[in-house]
Formats: C-alpha cells, structure tokens, sequence
C-alpha cells in the first residue's frame, strides 16, 4: 500500500545531509513542521515551515524538554487512517495527519564518550525523539519514519521513484531499523546508569554498533561481522590498523586472546612477549629486553609460532622488528612503535600491525557468548594472583626463584584453554599443553611439545628443574607424576580435589615443592 506523504514532522539533532532532504520535500510540495534549530535552519533555506507549537497550542518549555509530548503530535502520528473511532477524534481536536517523521536522537553515546559531567550526560537523554519514532515505527502501515542520517538518500530514491509516496515495504524497514536504533540507544543508557553496578543485571543489554561486516567468519561459509561496544575504548575494536588487509574473524579472535593474556604482564616490571595461535599461547616469556623475550617465546613451539599472533607489553624496536618477519606471521599488536620497526615491518605488507595505546586499560568486567536459546553471562576473570595467595603444602619448600616461575606459569595457564598444563624455567613457556580432555594427556602434549624444540633444546630449556602450574587441581596423582618424571620441580595448582593428600604425598616422595592457589582458572 503506497501512501501519499503530504505533512512531514521533522526534529533532528544533527543536521548534516538535511538540507537535501528538505529541497526533496519541498519539491514534492510537502508540508513540513519542525522544532527549535531544525525549524529555523530550515527558513534559513527560505523554505516555508510551520512550527511545532501551531500544531500543539503550547510553546516550547522547560529548556526544550516539553516539544512535541502532545497529542497533536502523537494523534497525528498514531492514528489508523480507516479507523472511524480514530478518524472521529482527529475531526473534534483538530489532529492532523502526519504521514513522514524524521527525527535523529541527542547525541547521548558522544556526550558521555566526551567525559562530560553526568548532569550534561544525563540532559543528553533524548525523551520526546524515541517516542515520537516509535509511535511513527508501530503505525508504519500509514507512517514512514526515518531516524538516521544514512537513511537521508534511500527516503529521497522512493519519493523520487514513487511520486512522492512511499510503499509499505520501504515503511516496514524504516520501522524495523528504527526500533533497533531505539532499541540501541536505551541500552547506552541503561549501561551508563549501571556503570559502577557489578551486579548481574535482570535483563540482559549489549549495545554495540556494526563496526564491520567480516569477509566470513571462522569458516568460508558463515557470515560475520564485528560489533563495537561504544563503552570502552580500549580493546581490539579500538586499535589502530597501522598496515597490512582487513582482519578475519579469526585474527580478530585470536588477537583479543593476545591481549587478554599480555595484560597480564605489567610494562613497568616485565619485558614480555605472548605468541598466540587458535586462541592458544604457544610461546610466553619475559627477558631483558624485547628481543630476549621474543626468542624465548619463539623457542617454546617454533613450529605453532608460524602464522600466529604476538603481542608484546612494550614499544616495539627495531631490533625485534628485525627478527619477528623472519617467520610468517599474521598479526602483531604492541602498546606503540618506533618510527625504524614500523619501515621494517612495512616490508611484510600483508603483516597486520595493530597499535593500542591504552593497552593496559583495564576497561571490561564481565564476557558473555550465546549460546542456543540464550546467553552466557559472567564475570571476567581478572583475579591477580600474589606471593600472599600462595600456600606451600609440601615439606620441601620452593626457592623465591621458583616461587617467581610459578607465579609466571600461573599467569600463563590462565589463559590456556583446560584442561591446561603449562612448564616453565626462568620467566619462559618451555612446554604448554592446552584443551585436553584429561589433566594427565595435558601434562603428556606440554612433554611433546617440549621435546619439539629440537634446535632450541639447551639447559635452560629442558624440563629439567622446571616449574609445572596447573589451571585447575590434579585429580589424581597421575597427572603430577608425568609433570614430576619430566623434571618438573616445583608445582602450583588451585588445589581443593578430594584427593589433595594423594597428591601432596606424591609430591613429598618426589621431593618436589607444591603450592595451591585456591583460584581455579578454567578457560573453554
């Protein structure tokens, strides 16, 4: 059912790309009524306006808060055109029809984005705009509402090619997109209210705005896209592509697994480097300089390194630059870069450099992933652990040297997918065994993987004397004796099975150091 549109009701916050709409529907001989600055920028085209206050009988009040609240605009908006009851009391209060509403909302998302005080925040909080849009969006059937600049062209195309009138097709997405846009615009709000409320909410509210369409998403034949949450400015959303093409799906994956483990690492105490690969740390190790820890990370699983993500704590030099395009690698993100690095890695152009400044920003306190026929909604996992949380069950105690391994190791199996096992020697990943369906077959792949390092095998990067941490208990003694047979002569792990003696009693025959945390860090 096309509609002739005849009366326009038009309020927007940003003006730009208006005027060509409003040539568009002067053209078309269409009457228009506006508020405030829209109504006087549009007699600034010398186009004839009427304003909003003719059509209520009230003028504009409490600093601009009471507009257009009235039923000579909702009326005008809501009502059935072949209803009789409703075409009866249009005639006895004189309400007009008003068959095309444009109307974009304050700009709430960029105040608060700004830093402004909550009480300009809070007078930002458009009342009147979502209203009339969703009263235009439910009567779409006679009403055409267009609520965004980006839809300015698409409403001057149908009037172009309809004369003037819109078909209810083109109603209906207009409708069906703005009560997503309003829809959007009170989850900002809603967020911002409970910005400092950790506790879980009764309905659950993610705004977040396309960012991009992906080329596919884990595969070739699903459909993907990137969504960015307008909360937080930190986060792989938010940096900087300085080179290389567009990121996939699974790099996008893949970097955030990089930087959630990264954070871990202070700039200020640590010179560290995280090699990721499916969302798994291959390599992890911290040195006196970036270089030292790159190749320490690099020497854990050279052959997983391959195509993988790294992400270091410091700014990227030239002299790690240098050695990291020496392999192929996918994407690289760093907190910043030196002008010499960046030539240097220009030379790989389809290497992604991503540069996040505020990469320490501790901005996200919960994640969540759907799954059929609901959500997944939980706190993050941001617990830091400390000497002070650490309690030694052994007889032998650990040296402050490995108690600094376990820690490390502890960081690191964090972020590895459980079941987890991760072998540490001096700051370094030299064995990381991750997903597996049993602790023990974890212990047994972080052996392999160890035993792999065939041209980087040395002293220091034996199993011999190294540090073991476990992202949940041992069960079991098994899994602990592997880690023992190894080499391994330290170990931290949450404790807490039911058969913590067995294993205490097996790490004291061994004459090993073991320490629980009381923190489990399952990661699926």
């Amino acid at each position: 059912m096309d509609i002739k549109i005849k009366t326009a009701l038009i309020s927007v916050s940003d003006k730009s790309g208006l005027d060509l709409v409003i040539k568009k529907l002067h053209q078309e001989k269409i009457k228009l009524i506006s508020t405030g600055g829209t109504a006087q920028f549009i007699r600034d085209m010398n186009i004839p306006v009427t304003d909003v206050s003719d059509i209520t009988n009230f003028p504009e009040m409490m600093d601009g808060r009471i507009k257009t609240l009235h039923p000579n605009v909702h009326g005008g908006l809501l009502a059935v055109r072949d209803n009789q009851s409703h075409k009866k009391s249009q005639e006895k209060y004189n309400i007009e029809n008003i068959d095309l509403l444009i109307v974009n909302l304050y700009p709430f998302e960029k105040t608060v984005n700004s830093g402004a005080e909550a009480e300009i925040c809070v007078e930002n909080i458009d009342i009147g705009g979502p209203a009339m849009l969703r009263s235009a969006s439910k009567n779409h059937r006679y009403v055409c509402v267009v609520s965004d600049v980006s839809d300015y062209s698409g409403l001057i195309d149908e009037l172009s090619k309809n004369t003037g009138k819109t078909s209810l097709d083109f109603r209906a997405k207009c409708a069906a997109v703005t009560f997503e846009r309003t829809a959007h615009y009170d989850g900002i709000i809603s967020s911002w209210f409970k910005r400092n409320d950790d506790a879980l909410k009764e309905k659950f509210i993610a705004p977040a705005s396309l960012s991009e369409k992906l080329r596919y998403g884990e595969n070739p034949h699903q459909d993907a896209a990137i969504y960015k949450n307008s909360a937080h400015s930190s986060g792989i959303p938010n940096a900087n592509l300085i080179q290389g093409k567009e990121l996939s799906y699974n790099n996008l994956n893949d970097a955030d697994a990089a930087l959630q483990l990264i954070k871990e690492f202070d700039p200020s105490n640590d010179c560290t480097v995280a090699i990721i690969k499916h969302a798994n740390p291959c390599g992890v190790a911290s040195g006196i300089n970036l270089l030292d820890a790159y190749k320490k990370a690099f020497a854990c699983d050279p052959s997983s390194a391959f195509g993988g993500i790294i992400a270091l704590n410091q700014v990227l030099d030239e002299e790690t630059a240098k050695k990291i395009i020496e392999i192929f690698t996918e994407v690289i993100i760093a907190p910043a870069i030196t002008d010499e690095a960046k030539k240097i890695i220009a030379s790989k152009k389809n290497l992604r450099l991503l540069i996040l400044e505020n990469m320490f920003e501790n901005t996200i306190s919960h994640n969540f992933k759907s799954i059929e026929g609901g959500v997944l909604f939980q706190s993050n996992d941001n617990h830091k652990l400390s000497t002070l949380d650490i309690s030694v069950v052994t007889k032998v105690k650990p040296t402050t040297h490995q108690t600094t391994d376990m820690l490390f190791a502890f960081k690191v199996c964090k972020h590895v997918k459980s079941n987890a096992i991760v072998y540490v020697k001096n700051n370094k990943t030299i064995g990381i065994g991750a997903g597996q369906m049993s602790r023990i077959n974890s212990a047994s792949v972080a052996v392999i993987k160890n035993n792999q390092m065939k041209d980087y095998q040395s002293d220091e990067n034996s199993l011999k004397g190294c540090t073991v941490a476990s992202d949940a208990f041992f069960p079991f003694p098994d899994g602990l004796l592997v880690a023992i047979e190894s080499g391994a002569t330290s170990v931290i792990q949450p404790g807490g099975s039911m058969n913590d003696k067995d294993v205490i009693k097996a790490a004291d025959n061994a004459g090993v150091s073991m320490a629980f945390t009381g923190i489990r860090h399952f990661k699926h």
